[in-house]
């Protein structure tokens, strides 16, 4: 019996009387533009012949596209549950087996059995799967995904304007889609799902508090700021770290405290208390992480500092949070050489107090590296190669075998190499510059972190203060600079003993837990970043 039912589909299906797993837009925040978008298939479902009657035909395809996390399979489902009609729901992978022709069989089955459903939606969740450019298959398997992307195609061009069915696919990768797929008649109307904005994030917040008790301190606008790139999927995770925060210490009530630890942890990963740093790493660690914090407040394109710490979490040994001080849509080329800059904080302190490297620097040098790559090769930020963008869009897969792994040539590639270096070795001179002049800066910080392991936004600009440099409030500006009295006698004490400001170290450093977000982390191996902007040690 299971041969016979091989090709046969299989969707899962939520009905409009299902009220448990009904959504509606009520239950979406932000994405307004979204929203307006599918407002008129919502009109469209409900109300069919308005449309038919003035020689309209509602789009056959919707095609919604956005970054992992952004709601795309929720929006579809709340549009089927605005219009009141049944749900088909499938992945693109479920669609293909080992076996040719299953999954052209299963696209006809999909469709007989929506036709009698009608008005109803058809769901596609990660349609990259099937649906990627033809004419690279080189075995079964990818023959198998073509003959399935080719009925869907003939599926969707046998509608009738009055059979009410809407097709709507999801996914996070448009760029690798067959043309046919996107023309008009197929999936015509794309719809782009950003991040969230601040006061995006904020009604994300409240809708995932719904159903959890929220103590009286806590401030879900405060817990939106802190958060800039996050998802709503992230967002989610963040408000349930939190209230598992508070069910482990046996609280009732989630507080503030608890929502600001998890931005961490949703960020970076679990804190680990066991992972003690010796004095020497400590040492190195305080440095480094000093050398980054600094940079990014002496620089007047760098975002400013809330947060250092020594204390491990995830895979890095430490790290430097920065967070924008507004939500900006594009970045400079001063904010991209000033972000470099900031990255080889780390590198160029372990290089002038210790006259060493550690391993700590790899993923610094990573991001760095490849800020300054796109800088070159994709946005024209260069001045030795000009405005000229030369990213390729991905290795692709020929039938022969083999990569194109870049449309330039290898002259072009060298040329590209050496900006990049100049771009590098011109971040380090700067990085390198900065710390020697403001040296005594440095070394106050980096004693105050071993000290007391984590600094927060407030203690960190007191020991710029003292120094006399007052940290900007908004991107571009410049940071007042003043050599105060303190400082000078300061500067006397630590010329007469040089070992004076390392002097305070304890022997048994207590862990201190604080909170805030993430930047630049100071670890003992590469960890790829979860966010633009972030880097780690």
């Amino acid at each position: 019996m299971q041969a016979f039912t091989f090709g046969q589909s299989k969707a899962r299906v939520i009905y409009p009387d299902d009220t448990a797993q009904k959504v509606t837009f009520k239950d979406i925040a932000g994405v307004k533009e979204a929203k307006e978008e599918l407002q008129e298939i919502v009109q469209f479902l409900k109300e069919p012949q308005k449309f038919l009657d003035i020689g309209a035909q509602i789009p056959k395809g919707v095609m919604l596209m956005g970054a992992p996390g952004t709601g795309k399979t929720l929006l579809a489902r709340a549009v089927a549950g605005e219009a009141g009609v049944p749900f088909f729901h499938l992945s693109g992978s479920e669609f293909v087996e080992m076996f040719v022709g299953v999954g052209a069989s299963r696209v006809r089955d999909l469709f007989r059995m929506v036709k009698k459903e009608s008005p109803a939606i058809i769901f596609v969740d990660e349609i990259d799967a099937v649906g990627r450019v033809r004419g690279t298959g080189v075995g079964g398997g990818n023959d198998e995904r073509e003959q399935t992307l080719n009925q869907i195609l003939v599926e969707m061009d046998g509608f009738e304007p009055n059979e009410k069915i809407i097709v709507m696919a999801a996914t996070n990768r448009p760029d690798v889609l067959d043309p046919a797929l996107l023309r008009p008649g197929r999936f015509d109307r794309r719809v782009i799902l950003d991040l969230p904005d601040i006061n995006d994030r904020e009604e994300i917040l409240k809708i995932h508090a719904r159903k959890k008790p929220l103590g009286e301190d806590v401030n879900l606008r405060t817990v939106s700021e802190r958060t800039p790139g996050f998802s709503g999927a992230d967002l989610y995770s963040l408000m349930n770290e939190g209230a598992i925060l508070a069910a482990r210490e046996n609280r009732t009530k989630v507080s503030q405290y608890d929502l600001i630890r998890s931005i961490e942890k949703v960020m970076i990963g679990p804190e680990r208390r066991s992972h003690l740093l010796s004095d020497e790493e400590k040492r190195v660690t305080a440095y480094h992480e000093g050398g980054h914090a600094l940079l990014a407040s002496l620089l007047p394109y760098a975002d400013p500092v809330h947060k250092i710490t020594i204390i491990s979490r995830g895979h890095a040994a430490g790290y430097t949070l920065k967070l924008p001080t507004e939500e900006r849509q594009f970045h400079t080329r001063r904010e991209f050489l000033d972000d470099i800059t900031v990255s080889l904080g780390g590198y160029a302190a372990e290089v002038m107090l210790f006259d060493n490297l550690t391993t700590g620097p790899s993923n610094d040098l990573q991001v760095a590296t490849g800020l300054a790559h796109d800088m070159v090769a994709k946005y024209g930020m260069s001045a030795g190669i000009g405005p000229i963008a030369f990213e390729a869009s991905g290795g692709v897969l020929l039938a022969r075998g083999g990569f194109i792994e870049r449309d330039y040539s290898q002259d072009v590639a060298m040329r590209i190499d050496k900006e990049v270096e100049i771009i590098m070795n011109d971040g380090l001179r700067r990085a390198k510059e900065l710390l020697t002049k403001h040296k005594l800066v440095l070394d106050a910080i980096a004693a105050e972190l071993i000290r007391v392991e984590t600094m927060e936004r407030d203690e960190y600009e007191k020991i710029l203060m003292l120094h006399g440099i007052k940290a900007r409030r908004k991107i571009g500006e410049e940071p007042y600079v003043a050599l105060t009295a303190v400082a000078e006698e300061q500067k006397s004490e630590a010329v007469a003993k040089p070992e004076a400001a390392l002097s305070c170290a304890p022997a048994a450093p207590s862990l201190k837990v604080t909170h805030e977000t993430v930047v630049t982390e100071s670890s003992g191996k590469s960890a790829t970043p979860k966010r633009p902007r972030e880097q780690k040690k």
